[in-house]
């Protein structure tokens, strides 16, 4: 029997809402699992070392999408969750802390992303909360389309 690797760590995560309210989104896919559906998901990643959740939103936000951005910017957690997942042969359980920020430009750039993201990134669009729940598209967190919704979110 294989013994998987186990990986528990916090992460920073943000909801990115353009004026329209739609949120920014990448999609990915597993590289141990290529055959199986890919999956959207908010900018975001791991807590380093002396950082809080809230200034690991704002470093990925800069990383994952060029905006860069005070951590206090980003506001007061708006959502958490705990999550277990598989990616790339590792088991991931995760603590996210969701931030809620507001941007006036669609405009972002993918340049930062590191080796791993690069080779697991299909692309980004961003989302209404409507398409979000019509979608049968894979979306995290589940709950996103009525965070972002005009009566729900911050």
């Amino acid at each position: 029997m294989t013994q998987i690797e186990v990986w528990d760590r916090v992460a920073g995560r943000a909801i990115l809402l353009d004026s329209d309210g739609r949120v920014l989104l990448f999609q990915g896919f597993d590289p141990a699992r290529p055959t199986e559906p890919p999956w959207w998901y908010t900018p975001g990643g791991g807590v380093e070392p002396g950082e809080t959740p809230q200034q690991a939103a704002a470093r990925e936000l800069a990383e994952e999408t060029g905006l860069v951005v005070e951590p206090a910017a980003l506001g007061e957690q708006v959502f958490e969750n705990y999550v277990e997942f598989l990616m790339d042969g590792v088991l991931l359980r995760q603590r996210n802390h969701f931030f809620l920020l507001r941007t006036a430009t669609r405009e972002i750039s993918t340049a930062g992303l590191d080796d791993v993201e690069q080779r697991t990134h299909l692309g980004h669009r961003w989302w209404s909360a409507e398409e979000l729940e019509q979608s049968s598209e894979i979306c995290y967190p589940e709950e996103l389309a009525g965070l972002i919704a005009p009566s729900g979110g911050s």
